[in-house]
Parts: C-alpha cells; sequence; structure tokens
C-alpha cells in the first residue's frame, strides 16, 4: 500500500460474450468490462501495494497459457483501504 492508503487490484477477462455477433475485448487499458452470464471468464490476480507491482504481474501472466490468448484484457483498479465503496442500498428485481 502506497502513503495515500492505495492499493491495486489485478483482474483479467477472457471474453467469450458475444456482441452484435463479435466478441469484443477491451479497447484501452484498464476498459474493465465483462459480461459473465453471456460467458467472459474474470480472474483476480491480486492485490498490489503500487500500480509498478501490478504491472510486473501482467507481464509474467502474459507468458502464461489462456491469459497470452488475450494479453490486453488485464484492468488494475485503484482502491483506498479502509474507504466504503458502496453506500447506499440496493433493490433486487426478481
Amino acid at each position: 500500500m502506497d502513503e495515500s492508503g492505495k492499493v491495486y487490484l489485478l483482474s483479467h477477462v477472457h471474453h467469450m460474450a458475444e456482441e452484435d455477433g463479435m466478441i469484443r475485448h477491451f479497447a484501452d487499458p484498464d476498459d474493465f468490462w465483462a459480461d459473465e452470464e453471456g460467458g467472459d471468464n474474470v480472474k483476480h490476480l491480486g492485490v498490489y501495494s503500487s500500480r509498478e507491482l501490478a504491472q510486473e504481474r501482467i507481464e509474467r501472466a502474459r507468458t502464461l497459457p489462456g491469459f497470452a490468448d488475450e494479453p490486453n484484457c488485464f484492468s488494475i483498479e485503484e482502491a483506498v483501504i479502509n474507504e466504503d465503496q458502496w453506500t447506499e442500498g440496493y433493490v433486487t428485481a426478481y
């Protein structure tokens, strides 16, 4: 964790969900989206104390089976320790 209390959450998506007959991938770095109901497979690779360490993990993962097939579908999300992320209630529609 850096001095501001931030950590970096690293995820990867193997895209399988189709949109208009095509499988869509991330357009930009950290452009995270996934349709797990449509077949996308999300993997959380870890939590890192710096963006640089998360980026180093991406470079190592890109050499591994599966990850090498989707080398640009990694996402680094910044989070602050002890900070509420969801501050309101929710409604479930059945």
